[in-house]
């Protein structure tokens, strides 16, 4: 029997970050940080880090290429950021520019939450 998750905050903590053993993964970080600004734009990235499995400095870096290249947009609130994807952006590659930043992210996302 399976139960569904009822709030944010207990789905963020159910992610963790699992050590691929120097496998191989389908998305790179850039990827795997867009998807977990995407569901929790709030999320720190410190706590970003610990779930994509690198460095906070790595996670700055990245949303700094983001944020340069127009596929986020920093929100400050309060004393926090919140990072909002741009999502009706298509993808960078040419294999995959026929696809947005949204078609990615809901395929993800919205399997995540699947009981």
């Amino acid at each position: 029997m399976t139960t569904q998750k009822t709030s944010k905050s207990s789905d963020k903590s159910s992610l963790t970050s699992k050590k691929t053993d120097g496998a191989w993964t389908f998305f790179t970080n850039h990827g795997h940080v867009m998807i977990l600004l995407a569901k929790y734009p709030e999320m720190i990235l410190r706590e970003v880090a610990n779930k994509v499995g690198i460095t906070e400095r790595a996670v700055q870096k990245i949303v700094a290429d983001l944020e340069d290249t127009g596929f986020i947009k920093k929100e400050k609130v309060g004393r926090s950021n919140h990072y909002i994807p741009i999502l009706n952006k298509p993808l960078r590659h040419p294999i995959e520019s026929h696809k947005t930043v949204q078609e990615v992210i809901h395929l993800i996302n919205s399997s995540s939450e699947k009981t």
